[in-house]
Order: C-alpha cells, then sequence, then structure tokens
C-alpha cells in the first residue's frame, strides 16, 4: 500500500472484530512508528499498550468515575478550546450528525446518543488499547511532533490491515488514569487511540467525512 492510499483509506474506526493483534505484530508496529519526525529528535511522546485483562482494567475503571460524574474530572487541558470558530463548529456538528445517522440514531433520541458515545471509553471492543503520554512541562512543538507520531500510528495501521480511532475523549479522565497507569510526576495522557482490525459489516465504519476544499485553507503565492 502507497502513503496516499493509506491516508485517503484511513477513517475514524468505531467499530472492530474480536480478532486479537499479536504482540510481536504490535511492537513492530510500534518500533516502525518511531521513525516519525521529531524537532531536536526530542521524541517526547511515550506509550502504553493494553490489551485482554489490562485494557479491561481501565474500561472498568472509566465505568466506575463516569458513573458517579459523567462530565468526568477536572483537567488543564480541556478537550476543546474556548474558542472554535463558526466553521469548525458546523463542522463538529455535521460529523456527528453523519455518524449518528449511519447508525440510525435520531436527534430526539438523546439517551441513545449517550449510551452508544459511552463506547468510547469501551474503546469500542477493540483488542488493542493504547494511551499517548505526554510530560506536561513541554512546549507547543512538542505537543505537534507526538501528533505526528500519532498519524504515522494510523497510516502504518492501514498498511496493515487494521484499524484505528484516535480517542481524545480520554481526557476527561486523565487524574484517575494517571494514578491507575502508575505515571510519573510530570506525565499525563494525551488521548486514547483503539486498534484493532475494522468490522466492516458495522454501518458506523461507512462514515467517512468531507474536508475543505483547498481554496479555503490554503493559499499558493508566487506560482
Amino acid at each position: 500500500m502507497d502513503v496516499s492510499t493509506a491516508i485517503k483509506q484511513r477513517i475514524s474506526t468505531r467499530a472492530f472484530l474480536d480478532t486479537p493483534l499479536p504482540e510481536a505484530e504490535v511492537r513492530q508496529w510500534l518500533t516502525d512508528a518511531q521513525r516519525s519526525p521529531s524537532g531536536g529528535n526530542l521524541q517526547p511522546w511515550r506509550v502504553i499498550a493494553l490489551t485482554g485483562d489490562a485494557k479491561q482494567a481501565v474500561v472498568d475503571l472509566a465505568a466506575a468515575k463516569l458513573a458517579e460524574n459523567p462530565r468526568g474530572e477536572p483537567t488543564d487541558y480541556p478537550i476543546y478550546p474556548d474558542y472554535i470558530s463558526d466553521a469548525q463548529n458546523a463542522r463538529r456538528r455535521a460529523v456527528g450528525e453523519a455518524m449518528y445517522g449511519k447508525i440510525g440514531i435520531p436527534r430526539e433520541d438523546k439517551m441513545g446518543r449517550m449510551m452508544w458515545f459511552a463506547r468510547n471509553y469501551q474503546f469500542f471492543n477493540a483488542p488493542l488499547a493504547l494511551f499517548i503520554i505526554m510530560d506536561e512541562r513541554v512546549g507547543h512543538g512538542q505537543w505537534g511532533h507526538t501528533g505526528m507520531f500519532m498519524q504515522t500510528l494510523c497510516l502504518l495501521a492501514e498498511e496493515r490491515g487494521w484499524g484505528t480511532c484516535m480517542q481524545e475523549c480520554w481526557g476527561i479522565l486523565r487524574p484517575s488514569l494517571k494514578e491507575h497507569l502508575g505515571l510519573g510526576e510530570h506525565e499525563m495522557v494525551w488521548c486514547g487511540m483503539a486498534v484493532g482490525i475494522p468490522d466492516k459489516t458495522d454501518p458506523v465504519n461507512e462514515l467517512y467525512t468531507d474536508r475543505a476544499g483547498l481554496e479555503e485553507f490554503a493559499e499558493l503565492r508566487g506560482f
């Protein structure tokens, strides 16, 4: 598979087969992703990969914490900023409606939508879960470089026939995850990632989101 194909076919996979991913293949995948760009070669990311009982323990933790407080725990790093432009907000709303349309949960079924969203905290039943760990003291450049590492993981997963879903939603459980995962004093969970073989029969995996046209996001000068 070439890079262009991997980029074009990548989606946020939200339904997986229960087929386990062999440890040797997961190790090679993570190793290959280390070739991701890194300013100054700092490689500011760390990964915790969970499967089996280790993954289930996190799922159980999330269920217990969200039962106590569905809004989650305080965080200094909110998932979305205070300011989102009208165009960006429209895209966010549109993709939500498109997704729920694919799985047949209408807007008025708020409980149904909430219950489906809760599947995020089960990693959509993917066999492998990742947490991307950051040092809170790094700068904005290192956050960007870690994002490139995550994109590299996603594209390498496509090459292997795997699907991925990056999950910033885990940010509302950062304090509990920090304790549960035994992170260092300055470490934090940035986000999660669900990984596995996509269930191509599930309609949620038919969602292919629109992107802004070239004229909307790019200026070409001097051509």
